[in-house]
């Protein structure tokens, strides 16, 4: 059966899961839904996804699973809900939330070990308008054969996607681009505030700074929703960001990295986060560097 002919099951209806899934269907997959807060459903079901009422059934009626959730935790979850009970061997579960490297390894061999259904970690980067264009980054964990298949179900989604080795590599790549993404954010908020009390017109940055050393997805994005102090709608979050950092954080221990300059993000974002900041944008980090100032 090839990759286009697979009935997909999409848990986690969210900010990314809604146009992830909604491009699947657009693409003509025959998708399974189901979400712990039924009312997100129904953008997708209006599209024409099935709605299951329970993880049990959306696993029997699928050969594919795609996870978008919040955290490692709710991915474990998850799978001890109906996944491990429920799955079997000739399947694949497709981890596209940000969850921790050693659980992701652990818990795919769990699942193999319990059921015989294979597990490709692919996280995704582009933000929810790279969801929406089918133009996200996927950085993917594997076996070849695996990843065969997930390159084919994802197709709707990603510019491109990059095959990064076993299980749980997709996860450490990840982490990767969200100590890059932490600090660029961090660094923009500061320059953004700096700008502004300095009396430039930090409106005009964003396009100053364009195609230059400096320039970046992530400053396009935030730069003139810090300029503008407008951050709706919320389109990505606080948590997210500080959560992956603390990941970064952790896998560093116990690989006896320094990575103080992502320590720091980490330390920051917890800071911004703590002032009531953690569901909304990262745009709203240039409080933080306006509150210092004001101090």
């Amino acid at each position: 059966m090839s990759g286009k002919h697979r009935v997909l099951g999409f848990i986690g209806i969210g900010l990314m899961g809604k146009p992830m899934c909604l491009r699947l269907l657009q693409a003509g997959f025959s998708v399974n839904v189901w979400n712990r807060s039924p009312e997100k459903l129904t953008p997708v079901t209006d599209a024409g996804a099935y709605p299951c009422p329970t993880i049990a059934e959306l696993v029997g009626r699928s050969d594919v699973v795609l996870l978008c959730l919040a955290d490692t935790g709710a991915v474990e979850a998850i799978l001890h809900d109906g996944i491990l009970e429920h799955g079997s061997a000739g399947k694949l579960l497709i981890d596209l939330s940000s969850s921790h490297p050693e659980r992701t390894r652990q818990l795919a061999a769990l699942l193999y070990g319990q059921c015989g259904m294979g597990w490709v970690d692919a996280p995704v980067s582009g933000g929810v308008a790279g969801a929406e264009q089918g133009s996200l980054a996927i950085m993917a964990g594997g076996s070849v054969e695996q990843i065969a298949l997930a390159r084919c179900v994802l197709a709707p989604l990603y510019k491109q996607l990059t095959h990064m080795g076993p299980v749980g590599s997709g996860q450490v790549t990840k982490i990767c681009n969200q100590m890059i993404v932490g600090c660029n954010v961090l660094v923009i908020a500061e320059m953004m505030a700096l700008a502004k009390r300095a009396g430039v017109d930090a409106a005009q940055i964003p396009a100053a700074l364009a195609g230059g050393f400096a320039d970046s997805k992530p400053l396009q994005i935030t730069g003139p929703e810090m300029a503008s102090e407008n951050f709706e709608p919320v389109k990505w979050r606080v948590k997210t960001l500080l959560k992956d950092l603390d990941m970064a954080v952790d896998l560093s221990v116990r690989q006896g990295s320094a990575i103080p300059m992502s320590g720091l993000a980490a330390q920051l974002m917890q800071l911004h986060g703590s002032h009531g900041y953690l569901e909304q944008d990262p745009a709203t980090l240039i409080n933080l560097f306006t509150k210092v100032a004001d101090a």
